[in-house]
């Protein structure tokens, strides 16, 4: 198999019809099954198109033939945050069917994902209770909006993720993450967590202990290094580099959602395609599992 676009967006396209056989839905059979409008989201995001109406217009351009009927742009972004739930089914869906997802090593960090830079724009934004100013510490500044939190192997394949208000406490969000996906701790006694030192934390600590896994993470400058510690400099690179992924070639600060199931929906979508792109490389042998320079032009 070819690690080209059209290759990927097929494979990818009939995964999930096979996936999604069988279930059924209310209502008329709508004329972009829900496996194009998840194909057709995919391609969108590894095309690098932010604009909605803008990529419908590309499409018969740039995927000739693929998908025989496209919904206007409010169809399409109405049926895509309608889609949300399936989005996440899918990514998990993917991310299990590849090798990586039994990795007994695990990496949690959080990055910024602004909404907003003007006042105006703060004030008029219907994200407000949902987002807020939080300190971005890679540009030595404010930012407003939300933070996602994301929990992947050192590979770059995503387990499972969250956005949630800047000023939350990055271990409470982890923590309460894991709560509502249980079964990810349950089904991997051993796990290791990789972090940084934002979560340093005894309770923290305890209730990874009490579910059979462990965390790795620098100690305080004023405390004892903690065993293992200065293995961790490359290995923290690794969640680095998975956001600058997701920021660099997957352009997530420049989402444009507006409300909070737009942005949860943009950023489901740059997770979808990262998702994708790992799957289709593991499934090729692929040297590099995390590269998209075949499907992003």
């Amino acid at each position: 198999m070819k690690t080209d676009l059209n290759t990927l967006l097929t494979a990818l396209y009939v995964h999930i019809d096979d996936y999604l056989a069988g279930r059924a839905r209310l209502g008329r059979r709508p004329r972009l099954t829900d496996a194009e409008l998840l194909t057709l989201a995919t391609a969108q995001v590894l095309l690098g198109v932010h604009s909605e109406a803008r990529w419908l217009r590309l499409v018969p351009a740039a995927l000739p033939g693929a998908f025989p009927y496209l919904p206007g742009q409010s169809g399409y972004n109405k049926r895509l945050r309608g889609a949300l739930p399936l989005l996440k089914r899918v990514i998990r869906m993917l991310a299990e069917d590849t090798d990586l997802w039994a990795d007994p090593i695990w990496l949690v960090d959080s990055t910024p994902v602004e909404c907003a830079r003007s006042r105006p724009a703060v004030l008029r934004s219907d994200l407000a209770g949902h987002a807020g100013y939080g300190y971005c510490a890679s540009h030595s500044r404010l930012f407003w909006g939300m933070r996602l939190h994301l929990v992947c192997t050192p590979a770059g394949l995503p387990i499972t993720w969250a956005l949630a208000h800047p000023k939350l406490d990055e271990r409470q969000v982890l923590m309460c993450v894991l709560d509502v996906d249980a079964a990810l701790l349950a089904e991997r006694p051993g796990l290791l967590f990789i972090a940084d030192k934002g979560y340093i934390s005894a309770e923290l600590d305890d209730y990874l202990h009490a579910r059979g896994a462990g965390l790795l993470r620098p100690s305080l400058r004023n405390r004892a290094p903690r065993p293992g510690q200065e293995l961790l400099a490359p290995i923290r690179q690794l969640i680095e580099s998975v956001n600058d992924t997701l920021k660099g070639q997957l352009d997530l600060e420049l989402h444009g959602g507006r409300t909070l199931a737009g942005v949860t929906c943009r950023v489901a979508q740059r997770l979808l395609a990262l998702t994708a792109a790992i799957w289709h490389n593991r499934a090729n042998d692929q040297p590099v599992t995390r590269s998209l320079i075949a499907y992003d032009h």
